[in-house]
């Protein structure tokens, strides 16, 4: 393990009310589960990477560029989804949770980037490794009754006739919001090729951008001050920068261990200190 210390900027002070001193915890806010993806493709050159900028008003992470995920559905859980890949216990001792965890966090993957993107990892139930060929307008519909609440995932997969594809995703990290901020996640990352035929649109009332970008650009950015990152995505980006291809993304060798940062002052100023596996 190794420290390192990711400086806060003036957006990150004042969401955790800043005034010189480190803030004052008196009881964490329980993390919730939930799951991010790397979607990537390699088809127009050098390996990119699909992220979206949160709106400015999101209570957490306002503006800031992330990967397409977001947290849990109970009912991802208690639905029988039709499942392929990797079974659930395998994706348990992977995840190192519970089956019922884990099963909620591959969910979650293939759920947010499907009602985010439009990118749906499943296929027909007949043809494991076929396409799911939803019609536009019904995948438009699903993704919005989704995000309001009003079905569960597995229904749109039985009624679909589709099943699952666990075994398009690798995990890739292990991320949990530090105590000291007022919304915890406790957040598994997964890195997924985009399937021939479908293009993810970004159309998420949670954004106001979404673009295909090259890992390296985007650090660059970052350390120009054009954008904003949190540490996750930058530790996330930075391994994506060292390979070229969605080959190489997919079979990169990572070390995984849960990674908690804790609020330190430094002598650069107030930053964020992570123990990296």
């Amino acid at each position: 393990m190794a420290d390192r210390d990711f400086l806060l900027g003036d957006v990150a002070q004042a969401s955790l009310g800043l005034d010189g001193d480190a803030p004052e915890v008196t009881e964490p806010v329980p993390a919730k589960l939930s799951s991010s993806v790397m979607l990537v493709r390699d088809d127009e050159g050098p390996l990119e990477v699909f992220m979206l900028r949160r709106v400015g008003s999101m209570a957490f992470a306002a503006s800031m560029h992330v990967f397409p995920g977001g947290g849990v559905d109970q009912r991802d859980a208690e639905d029988e989804l039709p499942w392929a890949g990797p079974s659930v216990g395998e994706w348990a001792e992977i995840l190192e949770t519970d089956e019922a965890s884990a099963r909620m966090l591959v969910a979650a993957a293939v759920r947010e980037i499907f009602e985010e993107t439009g990118v749906l990892l499943a296929s027909p139930v007949d043809d494991e490794g076929g396409a799911p060929h939803l019609d536009e307008e019904v995948a438009a519909d699903l993704r919005a009754r989704l995000v309001a609440h009003e079905i569960g995932f597995g229904e749109v997969l039985l009624e679909h006739h589709l099943v699952l594809r666990s075994d398009l995703l690798r995990y890739r990290a292990h991320w949990i919001t530090p105590v000291v901020e007022p919304r915890r996640y406790d957040t598994r990352f997964f890195v997924a090729a985009v399937p021939v035929g479908q293009e993810p649109d970004g159309d998420t009332s949670e954004a106001d951008l979404s673009e295909w970008v090259r890992p390296q650009g985007v650090l660059d950015a970052f350390a120009d001050g054009d954008l904003l990152l949190l540490p996750p995505t930058i530790v996330c980006l930075e391994q994506l920068a060292e390979v070229t291809t969605v080959s190489g993304a997919l079979s990169q060798d990572l070390t995984v261990a849960p990674v908690m940062p804790e609020f330190v002052l430094t002598e650069a100023g107030p930053a964020m200190r992570a123990a990296l596996p």
